[in-house]
């Protein structure tokens, strides 16, 4: 059931806004603005443009605010109405000055229709874990099960839904997992159908659809499962659904050797997607991924999946999701640490390049496992898998805090950047403050965490989909306050590096040397009084709404996009290099491109995308110039290990994402590093660092000098321009190229 608000709704007033926005002024980075426009700007049709700033965090607060709970009541206090009121006023004021922000997610989703008809939307990213399981009270069950009957394709199901609805998946196909999942009993006749009528019908025939019409005068439906595919987002995750489990006879009812799919009520390609905004591509995305999928269960008749077959499917998935619609898909596959085949599986560069892109890949491991050195070398050759301890998980929130037997016991895997340890069918729920930022707009940062706090918590009261994660949400109310800008205000703060130094002591368990990190002493007290406020807020506020604290309370996470509206360090990573050149790729019909030519920055047509073009945005990192500055390029792959150590052990009670840049020369550490840290690091990951060794980089390290050189070119205010050459108005489904929410590329901007 629908929640829906039956107390007036709180609201924040124009005047309200008017004079926060003649009094604080928003703390965009140099991409900031930018960065906003095109990624969290929603299109007002009535007005024929794209949000402004003020007018985007008011409708994310107001969306946010009006999820608590005593809302529900029609007589509610009206001491509740004024503290709302003036919590939302505190959290506009937060987030309108990029003090904080809630994940990317609620910036594009947060006090939209979509949210109320869609609660899920809400999160970032979610766990399911790769077995037989039943569908459940859900919103989506095939018309062949009873909701508590297990089948293969529940897991997928979950994936392929959530991914359309723009959420990253971690999945686990761990041995565990991929056990419980039957021999594959029967090889299907897979028939997909296509009207002559239908604007889809010669692309669809040349992917191996058939004229529906002709099929039909010369086929019996009755010993097929058939399927009529509605122009739905469950329609095509029902079609995989059917055709999965037609191979498996416990969901194979009527024995049925033909699954038969009719695609002609599908929206052809270029068709605008309502909810999300963008355009379809009819349905060749789907009729590609169902042919191979079905091809590799057909193969498998009388064998059990592998973890490599469960892989693939999912990879098919996420790529339909790519190719399906504007939105990015993000997937992170969790295997054995022993599982060779699935370690390897990327080898195969045909299957990499068709499908095996779609995840990154992580091993399970816990304290107890050692052997690091084939994961290691792994690494050094294409930064995967990364390392998940589950371990640790299950039984530490912060390692600061002890070993507390089964305090997260249910804990499973990882969402796909790896910074919130998930249960089965749980969503992370973040949000983020910029402590530098915020201490210099003159909040005390214990308040703009609680307030952080009780965002987070309210986004647990959402209406979810899926009945697996409403019992998840309920049993642990998970949240993931998270910290941004890290090492800009450590070095602001406390004037050094965390890291000060090193220690060479002997590994008591095996005995050998290793560099135990010196830390800030000041950094950690501060630090865990931020998260002693947080546990405190929560416990407050679940005290007011009656319901259970929540499980966990603190992450890091990548950042990525959000961290550049406020032009700080990405999570807990070190900035790319002190100088540098940011290339963002537009559209070449985006509307901001004149704007941003007349301000004199740099374009050029993108060497590698066809109707792009590249512009180049001049960069300078917080304390650039400060002698404990340190950059990724030149930040020792030990520092940054002890870094998330830190994190890992006086902040974050749920995991700290990071991608571990190393040099080539530092690639031998890697597996004395992993095997360190132990028993201490929850989950983490490697990447080559990669310079500007190849055209148009993303990011290129440059000198002061030239930094200074480019900044001369720049003359006008973006924005100011922008309004100026089109008199406030815009387009519609203008987006950037090519932008990703964290380093390894995994989770999506919204």
């Amino acid at each position: 059931m629908m929640n829906t608000v039956t107390a007036a709704p709180i609201t924040l007033s124009d005047q309200f806004i008017k004079d926060v926005e003649q009094t604080i002024t928003p703390h965009w980075g140099e991409l900031g603005w930018v960065t906003y426009k095109r990624t969290y700007a929603r299109w007002l049709p009535d007005q024929q443009r794209t949000e402004e700033w003020p007018e985007t965090v008011k409708r994310v607060v107001e969306g946010n605010v009006n999820l608590d709970p005593r809302l529900q009541a029609a007589d509610v206090s009206d001491d509740v109405k004024q503290a709302l009121t003036e919590e939302a006023q505190n959290l506009f004021k937060l987030i309108y000055g990029l003090s904080a922000t809630p994940s990317g997610r609620n910036l594009w989703i947060s006090g939209t229709g979509y949210q109320h008809r869609n609660g899920d939307a809400l999160n970032n990213c979610w766990f399911i874990a790769v077995r037989p399981q039943a569908y459940g009270h859900s919103h989506i069950v095939p018309d062949y099960l009873h909701p508590d009957q297990v089948a293969v394709s529940m897991p997928y199901s979950f994936m392929f839904d959530q991914l359309m609805k723009g959420g990253g998946v971690g999945f686990s196909v761990v041995p565990s997992n991929v056990a419980q999942i039957p021999a594959v009993d029967r090889s299907i006749d897979l028939t997909i159908l296509i009207d002559r009528d239908s604007q889809s019908y010669d692309d669809s025939l040349k992917l191996g659809a058939v004229d529906k019409d002709d099929w039909l005068a010369a086929h019996d439906l009755k010993d097929a499962r058939y399927y009529e595919l509605p122009d739905t987002r469950e329609g095509w995750v029902l079609a995989n659904a059917n055709m999965i489990d037609a191979h498996f006879d416990a969901t194979n009812a009527e024995n049925a050797d033909q699954v038969v799919l009719d695609m002609s009520n599908i929206r052809p390609k270029d068709a605008p997607i309502k909810g999300f905004g963008g355009t379809a591509s009819g349905p060749m995305p789907l009729i590609e991924m169902l042919f191979d999928i079905n091809t590799i269960l057909n193969e498998k008749v009388g064998q059990k999946l592998t973890s490599v077959d469960c892989t693939d499917l999912g990879n098919l998935i996420g790529k339909t999701v790519v190719a399906g619609n504007v939105r990015r898909s993000a997937e992170l596959a969790l295997g054995g640490a022993d599982d060779e085949a699935f370690i390897t599986m990327k080898q195969d560069k045909d299957k990499l390049y068709h499908h095996r892109w779609a995840s990154n890949n992580s091993v399970a491991v816990d304290s107890e496992f050692k052997n690091y050195q084939p994961i290691a070398d792994a690494i050094a050759q294409n930064g995967e898998p990364g390392i998940v301890n589950l371990e640790l998980s299950k039984h530490y929130g912060r390692m600061a805090d002890g070993y507390q037997a089964g305090i997260d016991d249910a804990v499973e895997g990882t969402n796909p950047c790896g910074e919130i340890s998930l249960s089965n069918g749980e969503p992370c729920n973040l949000f983020e403050v910029f402590p530098g930022v915020a201490e210099a707009q003159g909040w005390k940062l214990e308040d703009a965490y609680a307030l952080g706090t009780r965002f987070a918590k309210r986004v647990t009261f959402s209406d979810y989909d899926w009945e697996v994660s409403r019992k998840a949400i309920e049993k642990n109310r998970r949240i993931g306050i998270s910290m941004s800008g890290i090492q800009d205000w450590i070095l602001d703060t406390f004037k050094t590096r965390v890291v000060t130094g090193f220690n060479e002591v002997k590994d008591p368990e095996t005995g050998d040397l290793v560099a135990k990190p010196i830390y800030n002493q000041a950094a950690v007290k501060r630090v865990d009084a931020l998260y002693q406020a947080v546990v405190a807020a929560d416990r407050d506020y679940s005290d007011e709404l009656g319901c259970e604290p929540s499980i966990k309370h603190t992450t890091v996470k990548p950042s990525g996009t959000v961290a550049k509206l406020a032009g700080v360090s990405e999570g807990m990573h070190f900035h790319y290099a002190g100088y540098l050149i940011q290339r963002i790729r537009f559209q070449d019909s985006d509307p901001l491109l004149p704007a941003l030519a007349a301000c004199g920055y740099h374009i050029e047509p993108d060497v590698y995308t066809k109707n792009t073009m590249c512009v180049e945005f001049p960069v300078k990192a917080a304390n650039a110039d400060d002698p404990h500055f340190a950059s990724a390029g030149n930040v020792s792959i030990a520092e940054q290990f002890a870094t998330q150590a830190f994190l890992q052990t006086y902040w974050s009670d749920n995991a700290v994402s990071c991608t571990v840049t190393f040099q080539p020369e530092e690639a031998d550490e890697i597996a004395g590093l992993l095997k360190q840290y132990r028993h201490t690091t929850k989950s983490t990951s490697l990447l080559p660092y990669s310079g500007s060794g190849f055209k148009q980089a993303p990011k290129e390290p440059i000198d002061a000098k030239t930094y200074e050189a480019k900044c001369a070119a720049i003359t006008g205010d973006v924005a100011h321009v922008f309004d100026l050459q089109n008199n406030h108005h815009d387009q519609k489904d203008i987006e950037l190229v090519d932008q990703s929410d964290c380093a390894g590329g995994a989770c999506p901007i919204r």
